[in-house]
């Protein structure tokens, strides 16, 4: 006799409340139901069914109004679902009175999130982050669970190193969300002391951002000959990752990777990834990387832009990368610049396609511009030639009866002082 101990996928129903005079972006629809299925299948939930009601308020005690909630108890009856996951945020009483009139687990957008994140953290900064941005969801929520509590004994919504503190007292998450506080203040520091070293020695920070699962770990492996893990899935990256980037003309930038960001990320999440998110604020060149392909790029784009002002960049370059132009029939079709954005290139990091233009265009903005150009150099300028090699990228030097011949990169202070000497210019 063999026994099957795979253990089954939750089955779970979608939930939520369009009031239609929300911001599309934030109001529940048939494409925010969409993305929290594709987030209830990272999660590893299988997902049933769906219901969203068009109401004009939401229920402040219950979220839906009673005949709906009714209607959805129904549901969960006749489909032998394990669990329900609303849309939205839930109050604490919303989370408890819907559990009590639903009789199972009940879970919303910010917790599903919560649980993807425990899922993916790898490093000790990431798992202190997902744990106090947990506790900080937590602790409101604890008056008057009492037996509700047990919603709490596994799968999806459970994971992560705050699990074990869902039932301790206020004072005791108090304590630890103070004690993970600390350790991100230290760890603030050392971060600070690096970004300081890393000005001082003059070398560039370029961050990847943008809408999960753009590609963005593929655009950085690809950019740095790297092998970071880059998935097909929601938040397949949550640590962030630093590679050096060699540019066309020799210089080098850091590239780093970031947490992708999502509509209606929680606010939570936001406050305890700082540390992490502040890749991107204190970056000198953004990468906000775009699935081109998605239909709702355009809304992705929008989000993105709205979580920038939340973090605070204010006076950083903004290039937008409309990446995966291979699942396109016509990549020139796509729009050539984007709001709050200096430049926009159309690339492909699976495929390679202008990806070098890419790197001209971080080149460009990180380092500032610079032309490449073959020079022919008379012996008598000896000092010119010797403040070339201390100062410029040179490719190649080839010593000649007339002087000497140099392909390199000039910036346009030092052109003007060697135009005299230029045979060719790229």
């Amino acid at each position: 006799m063999t026994f099957d101990n795979t253990k089954k996928p939750e089955r779970v129903i979608l939930a939520g409340v369009c009031t239609g005079f929300g911001d599309a972006l934030t109001d529940t629809s048939e494409k925010s139901i969409a993305e929290l299925a594709e987030l209830a299948s990272t999660a590893g939930a299988e997902v049933i069914g769906s219901l969203i009601q068009n109401k004009a308020e939401i229920e402040s005690a219950t979220y839906m109004g009673a005949g709906k909630l009714a209607e959805l108890r129904e549901m969960v009856l006749e489909q032998k679902a394990d669990a329900v996951i609303f849309d939205d945020e839930l109050s604490p009483i919303q989370l408890r009175n819907i559990t009590d009139e639903l009789g199972v687990k009940v879970l919303d957008r910010t917790m599903l999130i919560l649980d993807i994140f425990a899922l993916h953290a790898k490093s000790r900064t990431g798992k202190i982050e997902v744990e106090l941005a947990q506790l900080r969801y937590t602790l409101p929520r604890l008056s008057g669970q009492g037996a509700g509590m047990s919603r709490l004994g596994g799968g999806i919504g459970t994971r992560g190193p705050g699990e074990t503190k869902l039932e301790t007292s206020r004072r005791h998450i108090r304590t630890r969300i103070s004690h993970l506080k600390a350790e991100l203040a230290e760890i603030e520091k050392n971060t600070d002391l690096i970004r300081r070293r890393r000005k001082k020695n003059n070398i560039p920070t370029v961050a990847l951002a943008g809408y999960t699962n753009a590609g963005k770990s593929t655009l950085l492996n690809l950019l740095t000959d790297s092998d970071v893990l880059a998935e097909n899935k929601l938040f397949a990256t949550l640590d962030p990752t630093v590679r050096l980037l060699t540019l066309p003309d020799k210089r080098e930038v850091l590239l780093s990777d970031t947490v992708g960001f999502i509509n209606k990320l929680p606010h939570q999440l936001v406050e305890a990834f700082k540390s992490t998110l502040d890749e991107v604020v204190y970056a000198d060149v953004i990468l906000n990387v775009v699935d081109v392909s998605d239909p709702d790029f355009s809304d992705h784009i929008e989000v993105v832009n709205r979580i920038f002002q939340e973090l605070g960049v204010k006076n950083q370059k903004i290039i937008c990368v409309l990446n995966k132009a291979d699942c396109l029939e016509d990549p020139d079709s796509v729009p050539k610049s984007v709001a709050g954005a200096v430049e926009c290139v159309t690339v492909s990091a699976r495929t390679g396609y202008h990806i070098e233009e890419l790197k001209l265009l971080i080149q460009k903005y990180s380092l500032g511009e610079k032309r490449k150009f073959e020079l022919l150099l008379p012996f008598d300028a000896g000092r010119l030639n010797a403040e070339l090699h201390e100062n410029c990228t040179i490719e190649t030097e080839e010593f000649t009866e007339e002087g000497a011949k140099l392909t390199l990169w000039l910036d346009e202070d030092m052109y003007r002082r060697c135009r005299e000497y230029v045979v060719q210019s790229w």
